[in-house]
């Protein structure tokens, strides 16, 4: 079954999240795509971010109308810090996936700090790459040996992001449009941000 991991922190998944998966859904042929939130990021260590509940939380309201999406809390379950090589590796033994059925989204400004991952080739050996692009991305510093085992994707770029919501919330500014009203109801709610 043709599978695409989709990892992050999702705090809060938003609007670009939901477009960018449904949209490599529907060009990649894809029969699912498993959102699966970090436990602890190792981009984020030292960071405030909402608990793994509330993240669950949001994700749960943010997908609950799209058959072809699921949650994963492997990396939140096997707690401390959450390495992609562990979770690619996890889902290739436990769904027994080929390489070939195999894939992982990122967005462009992960790769960028993708060669300093935890055993990036031995991702690039369990699976396939794919990078969905961001307004202003450019691949200059981005080794060669990245470059050419990746694929990036043809979807439509949004500039939308967690740190953006996170940040217009503290400001007092409207994210309405930016998250589903599910998730903006639960971030009012529970005092979020």
């Amino acid at each position: 079954m043709k599978t695409c991991i989709f990892g992050g922190t999702f705090d809060p998944p938003h609007i670009g999240h939901l477009l960018i998966a449904q949209t490599i859904i529907e060009s990649e042929n894809f029969e699912r795509l498993i959102f699966v939130p970090a436990n602890i990021s190792p981009a984020k260590k030292g960071k405030t971010i909402s608990s793994t509940r509330k993240r669950l939380d949001m994700l749960n309201l943010a997908l609950t109308s799209n058959e072809n999406f699921e949650i994963s809390d492997y990396e939140i379950n096997k707690g401390d810090i959450s390495y992609t090589i562990d979770t690619v590796n996890h889902f290739a033994k436990s769904l027994d996936l080929p390489k070939k059925d195999l894939y992982f989204l990122m967005g462009s400004d992960t790769l960028r700090e993708f060669h300093n991952w935890k055993n990036p080739k031995g991702i690039i050996d369990l699976c396939n790459i794919i990078v969905a692009i961001r307004p202003g991305f450019t691949p200059s510093d981005i080794p060669q040996w990245v470059l050419d085992n990746i694929n990036f994707a043809n979807i439509p770029q949004f500039e939308i992001s967690s740190t953006n919501i996170r940040s217009r919330w503290r400001d007092g500014k409207t994210i309405r449009y930016m998250v589903p009203k599910e998730v903006w109801d639960y971030i009012n709610m529970n005092g979020l941000y």
